[in-house]
């Protein structure tokens, strides 16, 4: 039974392997404009000496600590000295993959150690223990065959004694690897690991490649029609993604997305190799987009960190247009400014200022920082939440311990304390610079002590101070594509899948005032608008005044208009709060008076009482009193479609001698004394008429000083007199002679 099983791993060894070669051929072969490219991925003749020293290095500070009664393979406490330093990219991510792969299947290889007796061994101290473990993932990986070694390799003695040792027991470490298959039945080491941690790994190898095109290099025209001739094919969206397609991000327009399977082939392509593409985690994407969509024309943006030498570049290429200055804090040593000059030169970057202080180290008032906006602050945190923790460490310059409390799945107490105590720290910080309008922060953590709970403290501590507008939180806006959808929730989050990686992002503005939003151009057009202003008070632009007669005519068109006139007294009331006050009404209002002068006038006669006159004093009024009557009733009617009612208790009280008027009369009396309860409440002020009557037709004066209308055919029934030539009746000459005529009361029992 045992063989049997030793055989079927064999096989399905086998079967792995030829698919694995099957699939370079396909890659070399099955594209023509890519097949000239080489296959990087994990090399099965092993590497250069010098990855295997700093996978060592890095497995020594990450591997699993055990306790001390269940120590069994000693690490040794000093760690590796650096022998060669590792500067290309794929040497540096080959040796965190090799660090990474033998801290998984630590508990596997010291178990292999240990029993195949290779393990302890007098001539390697603990000191190259770690070397030891690594190595010996490399050969069983390699299935125990030898490394090939370049000419043009530069040897290192540690490694190639450990390599000495373990091809020596190449043997006994096999067997080994058997019987620990056999015990726990797994058809490959990756059986061995637990659930979590290969959820984790398919959902890594699934995981689409993020990049972003630098426009000072390629524009997405270029970048599109590059593509399509490598035999690329543009998908609508991720679930769509198959062999050589690619698709656009739904957030930014300058984010592409690709197979994960293609990952090695494209960073062969040329567009890599010219920096026209950059592979990055979306999250550094939408953090610099949030940025640049906060900017006006000419602000700087501070970053905080340096650590991310990518999202600097692509913060530089999306604000150029701008003029905008990218102040970068951090940059401790000269060597390295001169390798972030030589990367920015390389992608063209030019907008970018070094400060060697740290953030937190540059105080509020700095005079290099006064026209500084926006702060983007992308603080160090537990990056539970990236999909890739090779690239994120590569690109963030990120300590190597993530990788062990990716294997973990979690983050120790005492860790995310320190985190999230800098992180509330340098945002606390940052609300310090008055000038500073918005703050981005951004972290690929799952934790809300972290995320919500650190920004909820910083804005809660008013640090700002009491002078200075108080932040909010708003919700993100990026320069998306036409088929986003803009996000209405105050935090952006995006938690891990298999199509993406983790993300939290916050946006804190200052509240601003209302006038700041204004200019003192538009303040004044506003207020000239609603006639705030004289004509000395602000002069108006050419274009207003084009425009202003243009209105004005359409006002005079329609001023007959019922709904139009009660538009204009409404914009009348509206635009002078002090009633006390005397100011024009509008035109609308002016223009229907003029219309109706004489109802105006005959609406004055209530603003004064009469006063008994001589008997030889008679008005010239008189004459055309009938005719006044005519223009009179017509007045009226207009105004009871203009005029709103009036409350009763804004009437004047109802004289005792009105009772004996006619219902008309008394309806049109109502009428004239709400008229006069609206003028006196417009406070507009009227010309009094005098009109003097003769003495036997004095009406009775009310004590309250207000005179009832009488009809005007009873006052003048008994005149007569000589037609003029227009056929009005002309009142006689007074003379002694002539008497004047008894009035006949037309009801004389009143």
């Amino acid at each position: 039974m045992p063989g049997s099983k030793s055989n079927l791993v064999s096989l399905h060894e086998d079967v792995i392997n030829d698919t694995a070669n099957l699939s370079e051929m396909k890659t070399s072969d099955g594209k023509g404009s890519v097949g000239k490219r080489t296959m990087t991925l994990m090399e099965k003749n092993g590497y250069r000496d010098a990855v295997y020293i700093n996978a060592a290095k890095i497995f020594q500070g990450i591997h699993t600590e055990k306790p001390k009664d269940r120590v069994l393979v000693r690490y040794g406490d000093d760690p590796l000295s650096p022998v060669l330093t590792v500067k290309d990219e794929y040497s540096q991510r080959v040796s965190y993959e090799l660090a990474f792969s033998a801290l998984k299947y630590q508990d596997l290889l010291e178990e292999i150690l240990l029993d195949s007796c290779v393990y302890p061994c007098q001539s390697i101290p603990d000191e190259l223990t770690s070397l030891l473990v690594v190595m010996l993932y490399d050969l069983q990986n390699r299935k125990f065959r030898a490394r090939e070694i370049l000419d043009d390799e530069e040897p290192v003695a540690e490694v190639r004694k450990i390599e000495r040792y373990l091809s020596s027991c190449r043997t006994k470490l096999a067997a080994a690897l058997a019987r620990y298959r056999i015990k726990h039945c797994a058809l490959s080491i990756e059986y061995i690991l637990p659930e979590t941690i290969r959820k984790q790994e398919q959902r890594t190898s699934a995981l689409p490649l993020c990049v972003w095109i630098n426009t000072f290099k390629i524009s997405l025209q270029d970048i599109f029609r590059d593509l399509e001739k490598k035999g690329f094919t543009r998908v609508d969206s991720l679930l769509d993604l198959d062999c050589y397609t690619y698709c656009m991000d739904q957030h930014c327009q300058d984010v592409l997305f690709f197979p994960s399977s293609l990952k090695e082939e494209l960073l062969n392509l040329d567009l890599f190799a010219d920096c026209k593409l950059l592979l990055q985690d979306k999250s550094r994407s939408l953090a610099v987009h949030s940025a640049q969509a906060l900017l006006n024309a000419g602000d700087d943006v501070i970053v905080a960190h340096v650590g991310s030498h990518l999202t600097i570049a692509h913060m530089a290429v999306l604000t150029n247009d701008s003029k905008s200055k990218i102040f970068v804090c951090g940059v401790k040593t000269s060597a390295k400014e001169a390798e972030l000059w030589d990367l920015f030169s390389h992608m063209g970057c030019k907008n970018i200022q070094l400060l060697h202080e740290d953030f937190t180290e540059i105080g509020p008032t700095d005079p290099r920082l006064q026209n500084a906006k926006v702060v983007l602050l992308l603080p160090q945190c537990s990056g539970l939440g990236v999909g890739n923790p090779i690239d994120f460490i590569l690109n963030e310059h990120e300590d190597a311990g993530l990788l062990r409390d990716l294997f973990q799945g979690s983050v120790s107490e005492g860790k995310l304390s320190i985190l999230a105590e800098r992180q509330l720290k340098e945002l606390m910080h940052t609300m310090k610079f008055n000038q500073v309008q918005a703050i981005v922060y951004c972290t690929c953590s799952v934790y809300p002590e972290e995320n919500e709970l650190v920004v909820q403290k910083a804005l809660e501590s008013g640090v700002e101070g009491s002078e200075v507008q108080p932040y909010r939180l708003i919700p993100p806006v990026f320069n998306t594509c036409s088929n986003s959808v803009s996000s209405t929730e105050v935090f952006f989050k995006m938690e891990p899948s298999e199509i993406s990686s983790g993300c939290f992002l916050a946006i804190l503005a200052k509240e601003k005032d209302s006038s700041e939003n204004v200019s003192d151009k538009d303040i004044l057009a506003h207020a000239a608008a609603k006639e705030l202003l004289d004509s000395t008070a602000g002069e108006k632009s050419k274009e207003e005044k084009k425009k202003q007669p243009k209105v004005t005519q359409r006002r005079r068109d329609i001023t007959g208009s019922r709904r139009e006139l009660k538009n204009a007294e409404l914009l009348h009331w509206q635009t002078v709060p002090n009633s006390k006050a005397a100011v024009p009404v509008s035109k609308a209002v002016c223009n229907m008076k003029q219309k109706n002068v004489n109802q105006n006038k005959s609406c004055a006669l209530l603003k004064e009482s009469v006063s008994p006159v001589p008997d030889r004093a008679v008005s010239k009024s008189v004459h055309n009193i009938k005719q006044k009557n005519v223009n009179q009733s017509k007045g009226c009617a207009l105004l009871k479609e203009s005029v709103s009612p009036v409350p009763e208790r804004a009437l004047p009280r109802v004289l005792k001698h009105t009772s004996h008027l006619p219902r008309t009369r008394k309806a049109y009396h109502r009428h004239i004394l709400a008229r006069k309860a609206r003028a006196e409440r417009r406070r507009v002020v009227l010309k009094p008429i005098e009109i003097v009557f003769p003495p036997e037709i004095t009406p009775h004066v009310s004590p309250q000083g207000t005179k009832p209308r009488i009809p005007t055919h009873r006052c003048f029934h008994g005149w007569t007199g000589v037609k003029s030539s227009s056929g009005r009746i002309r009142p006689p000459s007074p003379s002694k002679d002539i008497k004047p005529p008894v009035l006949h009361h037309p009801r004389p029992w009143l």
